[in-house]
């Protein structure tokens, strides 16, 4: 099991913000909405561990 990792670990957080921005270009916010899900489900499939997933979850909910 790998532990939940909360430190800044993104390269170029700030180009992959304005991406992100980008994505939602245009988008409705039901469509905003769910292409945030789906790109939920597919960072989720590529974690892929149950316990880091859950840890997730607890730690968004704070």
């Amino acid at each position: 099991m790998s532990d939940l990792n909360l430190n800044p670990n993104i390269e170029r957080p700030d180009d992959f913000y304005a991406d992100l921005l980008d994505a939602h270009e245009g988008l409705s916010k039901e469509e905003s909405d769910a292409f945030n899900a789906r790109l939920i489900l597919v960072l989720a499939n590529h974690i892929g561990d149950g316990e880091v997933l859950r840890a997730a979850l607890k730690a968004a909910a704070k």
